[in-house]
This record gives C-alpha cells, sequence and structure tokens, in this order.
C-alpha cells in the first residue's frame, strides 16, 4: 500500500513538473489565417491564386521601438504564424497586407499565450484602362492613377 501511495505521488509530481515546463513554452504568439476574395466577396480557390506571400504585420503598439514589430509571410494553405520569440505581451495592430487587394488591419491584445487572428482580404476592382495612343485631352492621357505601368522602351 505505502509502495502504491509513493508511486502515485511520483507520478503527481511528473505530471505538475510536465504542466509547469509546457506553461513556460507557451510564449506570447500571433498565428491565423488569410483567405483571399474576389471583388464581390466571393472565395478565390486556391488553384486560381495562393494567398501564400501575403504579409502579416504585427505592430506592438504598447513597448519600445526596438521590439515594436514583426513581420512574417503566409504559407500556401493561408497560414501564419509569429517567430518564436518575436512577440511580447501587449497591444497590437496586426495587417494582412497584399498586392492587387485591400489592407486588412485588426487590434488585438496579447498576453501570455497564442492569439488567432483570421484576416478577409478582398480584391481591388481594377478600373477601365484607357489608352495613351490616340488620345485626345490630358485627362485622357492619366492611365489609372496609383498604377505603375512600365513598358522596355521599343527601338
Amino acid at each position: 500500500m505505502v509502495r502504491e501511495e509513493t508511486r502515485m505521488k511520483r507520478m503527481r509530481m511528473i505530471a505538475v513538473a510536465g504542466a509547469l515546463v509546457l506553461m513556460g513554452a507557451c510564449s506570447p504568439g500571433i498565428y491565423g489565417k488569410v483567405q483571399l476574395f474576389d471583388a464581390a466577396m466571393q472565395p478565390v480557390p486556391a488553384a486560381v491564386e495562393s494567398p501564400e506571400g501575403t504579409v502579416i504585420n504585427m505592430i506592438n503598439i504598447t513597448t519600445t521601438i526596438e521590439a515594436a514589430s514583426s513581420s512574417v509571410a503566409v504559407n500556401a494553405k493561408g497560414e501564419f504564424e509569429s517567430e518564436k520569440d518575436q512577440i511580447v505581451a501587449g497591444k497590437y495592430k496586426v495587417e494582412a497586407t497584399r498586392m492587387g487587394y485591400e489592407t486588412n488591419t485588426q487590434t488585438i491584445e496579447v498576453s501570455s499565450g497564442g492569439v488567432k487572428v483570421e484576416f478577409s482580404l478582398k480584391k481591388i476592382k481594377e478600373s477601365k484602362r484607357k489608352s495613351v495612343e490616340g488620345s485626345t485631352s490630358d485627362e485622357d492621357k492619366i492611365i489609372n492613377p496609383g498604377e505603375v505601368n512600365i513598358q522596355p522602351p521599343t527601338m
């Protein structure tokens, strides 16, 4: 009987020690998922365009400049996770940005564990493109303000 009680106490001590190790390993972090949508807010199939490469900026707005931000790229499944030991507890502005899509920003509070953030990025509607060739006024010569379309010179 005494031997069984000793074994049970030892098992409880191991379980408590294991829980403490796991709790210490749970440093603050930010993780989540990004999904792409077309201009009509219909999901964009991964076969058409993968969310891979979307940039997630995590900006700590409650700490010093030295530890203020971190960035990661989204994988092909649309998932992301902050790098180990890059996130400290505090308030964060987390933004998902991708060329051709509206930037999405959320404010979150990070404490000792991880915080999940999900983003829905909406495709920016392309305006009707004009050509400089055959333009009749200066207004016609403005081609999609905000868009850069550089063509190599022809010889």
